[in-house]
This record gives C-alpha cells, structure tokens and sequence, in this order.
C-alpha cells in the first residue's frame, strides 16, 4: 500500500477543486442566495431542495439530514470511496500529482487507489477499442453503424470501439501499460480461464459507459457475427466501478441539457440514444440491461430539482410490442417519485427511436417525445382497451378497473378532469356518475397512502385475502417467489427473507413453504423443485399458488442473473425494513419516556437496530443481512 498522502497535496486538492463544479456534476444546483448554491440532496430522499453548498468557503452542508463536509467527503459519500480513494480522484480531475510519506512520485504511481487504477484501466481499454474501430478487421462494426444511420462522427461522440476477434487482444496491451491479470478480472475487462485471463468483449461493437463525472466505468457490447456463441448484447459484470442499477448510459452527455430543459427522455437501447441525440433530443438517456428502478429515479429527480407541475418532464420511450407495454406499467409503479410529470411515448408500429429516425427522419423522434401523453392517461387507456365497450356490462368492468388509478391522482383538478375524461372514453355520458364511482375508491384508500389508493383486485389465487395486483411491493414479492420456485440457483439472498418482509398472506404461506423444504440454497434438483414445493402444500389453495407461480412468466428487462435477482430481494427487504421503522417510530412517539423509561429505552434500541441493519444492506446487499 501507498504510504500517507502528504498534508499539502491534500490542501492542493482542495484548493483547485471547485466544490460546486463537482457536486454540480451529480445534481442540479440553483443560485440561493447570500453566495450560496441550493439543491435536492442526493443522501436521503426529499422534495424540497434543503441541500446548500457554499463555494467561498468550500464546503455544502443540508439542513435536511445534517450530513455536511467539503468536496473530499462529498466524493467519499457519493461514491462509496475511503478518504484516500476520494482524493486521489479528485486529484486526477484537477491535475495534481500526489506524494506520499513513504515514497515519492514513482511509489505514488505504483500504489494508486484500486478504483483509480480500474478507472485509469478502464479509460485505456476505451482509447484502445476506439482505435480499433478504425481498423480493416472493424469493416463489419462500421457496416453495423452505416446500416443504422450512424458515421465516423457519432462514433467518436459516443466514443464508440471495436473489440477485436482474438481472445487476448486488450490483455496484452493492458499489460504492457503495467495492470495485472487481477485487475483486469476485477474491473470486468477480462475473464479468467485456464491459462490467466482473457478478454471478455471479442468480435463485438462496444459502446462504453461512463458515470456523471465522464469517466468510463464499463461497457456495452453487442454481437456481430450471429453464428458465435454468446448474447446478442453483453454488459460489464458488476464491479467495485460498474454498477448498472446506479448507471445511465449517456448521462455525461445528456445532464446539462436535463438541467436546463428540466426534461428527461428514457429510452430502451444505446443505439435510441444515439438516435435521440442525432435529431435534437438531447436529454435521451438509457438503462444499462437492467430496467429503469428507483436509484435511477432518484439520480433524475436531484436533476430535474424535483420540479412538480413546473414546466419538468420525465418521457419514457416504448416499444409498441407487448414487452413495451409492460414495461410502462413497471414505469407507473414509480411514478409516484416524478408526481405529475412523468409521460410515455409509444410508436404505434413498434418502432423505437433509431429504427425511427432511419425509416421517417429525425424530426419524427423529435414528433415521438414532442407528442407523449400523460401517464395517467396512458393507463387509464391501457386498461379500458382491455374491455368489451360495446355492451353495458363491459363498460361498467372497465370503470371500476380504471376508476382505482383516477382516485389515486393527488391534485384534485387533475383528478376531476381524468373522471371527466373517462366517462368520455368509455361512452357512458354519465359524469357524475363515473366521478362518485372515483370517489367511492378514493375513501376504500384512504389512510393507506397513493400507492394503495387502488381497490384490492381478487384473483383466482387470493381468496384468503385482498390482493392488489398492482400494489408494486406485491408485485415485486410475486416475482421474487416466481425466481425463488423456477430460478432458485439465481435467487441468491432468498432464504435471508422472513415473513415480515411480505405483505400479503398468500405470499407468507409460499414462503413458510420454501422455508420448510430447507430453502432455495438446499436445492439439489432444479427441475423437480416446483414439484416439490406444490407437493408440499398443505391445501388445494396453495398448491394451486405455488403452481401458478411456478408457470407464470418472469418479467424482467437486461439479463436474468444474480444482480437482477439480489437488486430484487435488496428492494423487498428495505421496503419491509422501513415499514417496520415507521411502526416502532410512531410506537415510540406514543411512550411518554418519563413515565416508563424502560419501555422508551426497549422500543429505541430496536429502532437503532433496524437503521443498522438498512445501513448494513445498503453497504453489502441482501446477501450481508
């Protein structure tokens, strides 16, 4: 290890790194004031901005959660960093050659930080793909592109590369430059086989992903001869730098133009992106194969400052085909993080924004984003196509479908006119009637929050109970026992689930019988497992359940593996661990401390255990519960 970074580099970095430059990089910043800089703060969840940063004295502070510190602690905070990690990368964004106790320059080099060093890797893989795309063997990457409207000039925009055929191609010129085998491994870069490491993108079209900051943090690759073995498209693996559920692709380029339109345009793929930005949608920005979820979210709401039913827009872009509907309804369970903001554009005839652009022109994803309806509405539609409108009886079901997402809209000038709206789509020209049917939902929710503002909707599978199919904690509870019954080697994490972190009974009953037959990681036989679990059952009912869910679809976007399922399990267990938090918080309001201090002192150390457990499962996942 490097010895200790020397006092006055240390106060070197300081000095020539503007504290609002850097955290201006990870939200949007507006002038409060007196000198000083305000905006959302990015380490607790808020709707008013509270988080300050006061550049003349170097230092942000938020009045929110009382967090505070200079531009060295906000980098360790924003990206997981020690202190030493945090400084050396503001060092190598402000030019300044660090010196160490032990040693002097050559040791300073020799011992940088392990993620500088993966960075530092990483921008040298980046300048290398790039200067293959230009080679003889690359003619099938830029026939990809050619074929796709895309020119030498987006490439190198994008800064687009070409992994070449051989199996050891970037390992050796890493090499050459001074990384190991382990580095390479652990950055994703390479893979380990028999004889060391390897590469892992070859014969592919790489784009690489960068955080906020501009820094290359891993790849998308996607297959060029159809005839090899592998995926069509393939991501980094999850590394100390590489975290797709954190990532959005296109984000260094697309976050000014965020910030100033107040606008946010999420697309499917890195070629939409690319499209997007090509016709003038500068605010395009997409997933890393995974689907959008709340961290991504959150990043785009300290950039659009949150902005409630203030000119801000979030436009999710869909594929018109079945996965693309599905996929606004995954987008609607979040919605309650954009309010009144959020839109959805899909093309009728399932094109998505690249393939668009080359049949119709630019100005028709321009057209696309431009003519986005409402998310509301758009459900509110889905759901009413999905009824027989031609007789009373039809148009009656689809009102008490529809009427649930009505009562669940906060602003009541908007929710009027989504009522007044609904009684025309449906053709029953009875106002008043469709308005008191949204009312009669909104009292069945009241007490219990927007999200389970909706009326429970029974199902062949929940007769011992309600059960709100579009509720998201039971909709994610229903896909991770879906992976726990048909995937129980990629569910990892599973078994570390109790029954409380489940909301429904039907859900707790499967789980006591997974528990029961010793757990997903007792699993010997994939392929009879299912059998099992139904076999298991104590009732008709639930075998009926487990076998339901042993058939039923897994929905999913990106990959189906580990990460998917422990970011899955990681979400359910910290949705159960502040539901818990908020009843022993109220329990505790309710103790008059003075009177019966033992009680007050049990009830607290309770509520000090469950923040130490969420803190532990933010630090190491689902897996270190």
């Amino acid at each position: 290890m490097a010895g200790r970074i020397k006092d006055e580099d240390i106060a070197l970095v300081r000095e020539r790194t503007p504290i609002a430059d850097v955290i201006g990089e990870y939200l949007q910043l507006r002038n409060a004031g007196g000198g000083s800089l305000k905006g959302l703060c990015p380490f607790h969840d808020e709707k008013s901005p509270s988080f300050n940063v006061t550049p003349a004295k170097n230092l942000w502070y938020c009045f929110g959660c009382g967090e505070g510190g200079d531009v060295i602690s906000f980098v360790q905070r924003i990206d997981s960093l020690s202190f030493v990690e945090a400084v050396e990368s503001l060092a190598g964004q402000s030019g300044v050659t660090l010196r160490y106790e032990e040693g002097g320059r050559s040791t300073a080099r020799r011992d940088e930080g392990k993620r500088q060093r993966l960075l530092n890797a990483h921008r040298a893989a980046a300048e290398f793909y790039a200067e293959q795309l230009l080679s003889p063997e690359a003619v099938t990457a830029r026939r990809f592109l050619g074929e796709r409207g895309f020119n030498r000039v987006h490439a190198e925009q994008f800064g687009l590369g070409f992994a070449p055929a051989g199996w050891e191609n970037l390992t050796t010129h890493l090499r050459r430059m001074g990384f190991t085998d382990a580095e390479l491994i652990e950055g994703g870069l390479a893979a380990q086989g028999r004889r060391g490491a390897y590469d892992r993108f070859r014969n592919r079209l790489l784009w690489p992903v960068r955080e906020v900051t501009g820094e290359v943090v891993g790849f998308g690759a996607r297959k060029l001869d159809p005839s090899e073995d592998g995926p069509k498209y393939l991501n980094s693996p999850e590394s100390p730098i590489f975290h797709k559920s954190r990532l959005l692709y296109g984000l260094d380029l697309a976050k000014r133009e965020i910030s100033r339109k107040s606008e946010a345009v999420i697309v499917e793929g890195y070629t939409d992106v690319m499209a997007c930005h090509e016709a003038g949608v500068t605010t395009a920005v997409a997933t890393c194969g995974t689907s959008f979820g709340e961290d991504h979210l959150k990043i785009l709401r300290r950039m659009l400052l949150g902005r409630s039913n203030q000119g801000g827009r979030v436009v999710f872009t869909f594929d018109g085909d079945k996965a693309g509907q599905k996929a606004a309804v995954r987008a609607f369970a979040e919605e309650h993080g954009f309010t009144s903001e959020t839109f959805v554009a899909v093309q009728a005839d399932g094109l998505d924004p690249c393939d668009l652009r080359l049949e119709h022109g630019p100005q028709a994803v321009v057209d696309l984003v431009d003519g986005a309806s409402p998310l509301y509405e758009f459900m509110i539609r889905n759901i009413v196509e999905g009824y027989d409108l031609t007789n009373a009886e039809g148009r009656i079901a689809a009102l008490d479908a529809a009427a649930p997402v009505v009562a669940g809209i906060r602003d009541e000038g908007v929710r009027l006119t989504y009522g007044k709206n609904l009684d025309r789509w449906l053709g029953l020209m009875d106002e008043a009637f469709v308005l008191r049917r949204v009312r009669q939902h909104m009292g069945r929710g009241r007490g219990r929050g927007r999200e389970a503002a909706s009326t429970p909707v029974p199902t062949p599978d929940a007769q011992e109970a309600p059960y709100d199919l579009r509720d998201p904690s039971v909709q994610r509870e229903r896909q991770a026992l879906k992976l726990a019954i048909q995937h129980p080697y990629l569910a990892v994490g599973f078994d570390a689930l109790g029954e409380e972190d489940f909301t429904v009974p039907q859900h707790q009953a499967v789980l006591r019988i997974i528990r029961d037959q010793g757990g997903v990681s007792a699993v010997s036989d994939p392929q009879h497992w299912p059998m099992n679990l139904r076999e298991a059952a104590p009732n008709d009912l639930q075998r009926d359940f487990v076998t339901r869910l042993g058939v039923e679809e897994i929905e999913f976007y990106g990959e189906l593996d580990e990460h998917y399922t422990r970011e899955l399990l990681s979400t359910i267990k910290t949705h159960s661990i502040n539901r818990r938090e908020a009843n022993i918080k109220s329990e505790l309001h309710r103790i008059d401390q003075a009177a019966n201090p033992e009680d007050y002192n049990r009830v607290f150390v309770e509520l000090m255990q469950l923040s130490r457990q969420k803190r532990a499962l933010q630090e190491s996942g689902i897996e270190g519960m």
